[in-house]
C-alpha cells in the first residue's frame, strides 16, 4: 500500500466519522462504535459496492473513476476544497502543473517583498518555511522567532514560541486554518522527505499538533483577520492576504494589511531601531 493510499484511506474514514446519519436522511439513534456513517450506509447512498468501496478506503490500489469519486464526494457532504483534495490522493486529476521558473527568479523576491514595506509582508513555501520577508514583518513579529529551530517556518513558530501563543488573540482559530492549509498542499508532497520529517519532528514536539493533523481537516485559501497584541503599541488587526506566485506554484506571498484605522496609526511605533535588528 503506497502512502498516497494510505493517505486517502485515512481522509475517507476521517470524512465519513463526520456525517450523521440523521444529515443524509437515515435514522439515527442506536449504538455505534465509531461516530457517523458506516461503510456499508456510505457505498449505498453513493451507488457504488461496498466491497469496492472497502477497499478504496483500506488504501488498495483500485482505480476509481471521476464519476464515481463525484459520488462518494456528494455523499460525504465535502467542500470544494476537500473534493479537490480527494481527488489528487485518488490520483484522478494531475499532481501539479509543471513548473514554469522562467518567469521570475528568487533573486528579485527579496527587492519585492521590501517595496511592499510599510505593509509586513512575506514569502513562503507551502510548508509554511519562510523564504522571503521584509523589515516591517521582521520588527512586528520580532518576539515570535526568538527560539532556535532548524529552519524558520512560520507554523512552528506560532505553536512552539511562547510570545506567538500569547500574541496572537485569535490562535485558536489561526492555527487549525494553517494546519488545514498544510494538509491540502501535503497531497501533492506525500513521500517527499523533507516534509515526511518535518511533519515527524512538529508530531514529536506537539501533541497540539498531532491532534490537528489527525482530523485531517483541509482548508482553501481565504482572506481573513489576524488579531494580535503587540508588547509596544497594543492591540493590532490586520487583513491577511495570500497571493499565488505562478511561476512557483510551492510559493506563497503573505501581506498583513491594516484592518482599522487604529491600527494603521500604531503600525509604525512597532519598527525596530537598525541597531535593535543586529542585536
Amino acid at each position: 500500500m503506497s502512502a498516497q493510499r494510505a493517505e486517502l484511506g485515512e481522509f475517507l474514514k476521517a470524512r465519513r466519522a463526520r456525517v450523521a446519519p440523521e444529515d443524509v436522511g437515515l435514522p439515527g439513534g442506536g449504538r455505534r462504535r465509531t461516530p457517523g456513517l458506516r461503510r456499508e450506509e456510505l457505498a449505498q447512498l453513493a451507488g457504488v459496492g461496498v466491497t469496492w468501496y472497502t477497499w478504496l478506503e483500506q488504501g488498495r490500489p483500485i482505480n476509481a473513476s471521476g464519476q464515481v469519486l463525484d459520488a462518494v464526494a456528494t455523499t460525504l457532504k465535502l467542500s470544494p476544497v476537500e473534493r479537490e483534495h480527494l481527488y489528487r490522493l485518488a490520483e484522478a486529476t494531475p499532481m501539479r502543473l509543471p513548473r514554469t521558473t522562467d518567469c521570475a527568479s528568487e533573486a528579485v523576491f527579496a527587492e519585492i517583498v521590501e517595496a511592499l514595506d510599510p505593509l509586513p509582508a512575506l514569502i513562503t513555501n507551502t510548508r509554511f518555511d519562510i523564504i522571503r520577508a521584509n523589515r516591517a514583518y521582521n520588527d512586528l513579529f520580532h518576539d515570535w522567532h526568538q527560539l532556535p529551530c532548524i529552519h524558520k517556518n512560520l507554523l512552528w513558530c506560532i505553536i512552539t514560541e511562547p510570545a506567538a501563543r500569547a500574541q496572537l488573540l485569535n490562535y485558536d482559530t489561526e492555527v487549525p486554518y494553517i494546519v488545514g492549509r498544510l494538509r491540502s498542499a501535503y497531497a501533492e508532497h506525500i513521500g517527499d522527505p523533507d516534509w515526511e520529517t518535518d511533519l515527524e519532528r512538529l508530531q514529536a514536539i506537539s501533541p497540539e499538533f498531532t491532534r490537528l493533523w489527525s482530523r485531517h481537516e483541509v482548508a482553501a485559501c481565504t482572506p481573513r483577520e489576524r488579531h494580535i497584541v503587540n508588547p509596544v503599541v497594543g492591540e493590532l488587526h490586520f487583513t491577511v492576504t495570500e497571493l499565488a506566485i505562478p511561476a512557483h506554484p510551492d510559493l506563497v506571498l503573505f501581506v498583513e494589511t491594516p484592518a482599522d484605522d487604529t491600527t494603521r496609526a500604531r503600525l509604525p511605533q512597532t519598527r525596530r531601531e537598525p541597531a535593535d535588528r543586529l542585536a
